[in-house]
C-alpha cells in the first residue's frame, strides 16, 4: 500500500471503528483531505471510475478495487431528504462532522497511523455508547434511527442518554416527508441481521412510527421469527420482520408486494403452490390459520 499512502489520505469510518473493536473489516474506505480525483491522477493510480460532482474515484490497486472520497461538506435544505454537497476538498474535521455517530466519525492517517478523533468516538466505543454528533441529526436524516438500532444489535451498544432523548422526541414528532429509499435500505440491513433483539427494540421504542403514525399491539414472539428464518431458506427473510407493518411508503419490489398480498389472501383461502414461503411463515407467526 506504500504507493497509495499520503499525508492527506485517511482510513475513514467503519474500518477505523472495527479496528478499535477488534473486528476484521475487509472494506477499505479512504478519504482524501482535498480532491481525491486530483490525488489519484497525480499519483498515476489506475482509475476505473470517477464522479466529479461527488469528488469520488475508484481505482484498482494490487488487483483490489478501492474507493477514495474527497472530504466534503453537506447541508440539508430539505430535512429528511438527501443532503446537498456544499464543498469538496474541505478540512477533514468538516467532513467528519457530517457523519452519523461519533464511533463512525474517526479517521486514521495512512502514513503515521495516527487516530483522528475530534468527537471522542473511541471513548464512546469503550463505553458501548451510540452518540449523534449534533442535536438535529435525526431531523436531518431519520434513517439514522434505524442505523442506531442496527449498530446497537451488532455491537451490543446502547444509545447515549441525550441521543435516546432526541430519538424519542423525533419519533413523537415525525416529518413524514422524508427519503423512504434510505429508510427501506436501513430496514432491510437491520432485519437481515435476523436478531430477535432488533425486532423487540423496533417495537418497544416505537421505531415503526417511521413508517406511519399507526401504533401496533402485536402478539408475535420475536425469537420465533428468528428461529423460523434460521431453520428455513427464504428469498426475502427480512420480510418476516417487516411485513406486518405499514409499508405503503416504501418502494417495495414486486416480490415483496406479493408476500404482503398473500398474507391478506391467507386470511380467506388456503395456500397454493404459488404462495410465497414467506407469506405462509408470516401467517403462522401472526396466528392466521393456514
Amino acid at each position: 500500500m506504500d504507493k497509495l499512502k499520503d499525508e492527506n489520505l485517511f482510513y475513514i469510518g467503519g474500518i477505523v471503528r472495527d479496528e478499535i473493536l477488534g473486528i476484521k473489516n475487509f472494506d477499505l474506505d479512504f478519504c482524501y483531505q482535498g480532491n481525491a480525483i486530483n490525488f489519484a491522477n497525480n499519483k498515476k493510480l489506475n482509475i476505473i471510475k470517477q464522479n466529479e460532482d461527488l469528488g469520488t474515484v475508484r481505482i484498482i490497486y494490487n488487483d483490489i478495487e478501492i474507493d477514495i472520497a474527497s472530504t466534503r461538506e453537506e447541508a440539508y435544505p430539505q430535512k429528511g431528504h438527501l443532503p446537498k454537497i456544499t464543498s469538496i476538498g474541505c478540512p477533514l474535521i468538516n467532513d467528519l462532522k457530517r457523519r452519523d455517530f461519533t464511533m463512525n466519525a474517526m479517521a486514521k492517517n495512512s502514513i503515521r497511523g495516527e487516530l483522528i478523533d475530534f468527537f471522542n468516538g473511541k471513548n464512546d466505543i469503550k463505553e458501548k455508547k451510540i452518540r449523534i454528533l449534533h442535536k438535529e441529526s435525526f431531523i436531518d436524516d431519520p434513517s439514522r434511527i434505524l442505523r442506531a438500532l442496527k449498530f446497537s444489535v451488532r455491537f451490543n451498544f446502547e444509545l447515549e442518554e441525550q441521543t435516546k432523548f432526541l430519538q424519542d422526541e423525533y419519533l413523537n414528532n415525525i416529518n413524514y416527508d422524508m427519503s423512504y429509499h434510505r429508510i427501506k435500505k436501513e430496514l432491510v440491513d437491520t432485519f437481515k441481521l435476523n436478531k430477535a433483539e432488533a425486532f423487540d427494540k423496533f417495537i418497544n421504542n416505537k421505531i415503526y412510527r417511521l413508517l406511519s403514525a399507526k401504533d401496533y399491539n402485536l402478539n408475535i414472539n420475536s425469537s420465533e421469527i428468528q428461529e423460523t428464518i434460521e431453520n428455513n431458506i427464504f428469498e426475502y427473510p427480512y420480510m418476516l420482520y417487516l411485513a406486518m407493518f405499514d409499508s405503503s411508503k416504501l418502494q417495495l419490489t414486486r416480490g415483496e408486494k406479493r408476500i404482503i398480498e398473500w398474507i391478506e389472501r391467507l386470511k380467506l383461502q388456503k395456500p397454493t403452490n404459488n404462495t410465497p414461503k414467506e407469506s405462509i411463515a408470516i401467517a403462522k407467526l401472526m396466528r392466521i390459520t393456514v
